[in-house]
């Protein structure tokens, strides 16, 4: 019986980095695309959750695409620059998130851990695709993270 052909690797377009205002080529769905905002500390805002620390500065950091072991480091990267930058509490949409594996589990864990140490927190907003949702929910990570359903829930 005659082995199967090999596969033949796709190339993926690297990110760019400052990994700011980042957009994903059309038909790259294995790109990941970072898109941060950092929020200056305001007054605290009515209808606040608990993801929200008054006066401290915030961030949204959106993900569009694949979080694997490919794009997990560009993402590390990207998040340690907004730690560094004095943010207390960074949003993460995962929204258009379609992929999660370990190594993307492993960026946000990272990150969580790191924003705890510096006295904010990391909040997900679950990911639309149910692929992705269900690697949170199959390693429990949707009970270790603080997770909202809806942009700006956060």
């Amino acid at each position: 019986m005659p082995f199967p052909a090999p596969l033949t690797p796709q190339p993926v377009p690297p990110l760019t980095p400052p990994f700011s205002a980042v957009s994903t080529p059309s038909g790259a769905a294995t790109t990941l695309s970072v898109t941060s905002t950092v929020h200056a500390a305001a007054a605290p805002r009515t209808g606040t959750t608990s993801a929200d620390v008054g006066t401290a500065p915030s961030a949204t950091v959106v993900l569009v695409g694949r979080l694997d072991a490919v794009e997990a480091p560009a993402l590390r990267a990207a998040l340690t620059r907004v730690l560094d930058a004095g943010v207390a509490t960074v949003v993460i949409d995962l929204v258009d998130v379609g992929f999660v594996d370990s190594a993307g589990l492993a960026a946000l864990v990272r990150a969580r851990r790191d924003a705890r140490a510096a006295g904010g927190d990391v909040v997900l907003v679950r990911p639309a695709d149910d692929n992705a949702l269900r690697v949170f929910r199959l390693t429990q990570f949707d009970e270790v993270f603080q997770m909202v359903d809806a942009r700006g829930s956060a």
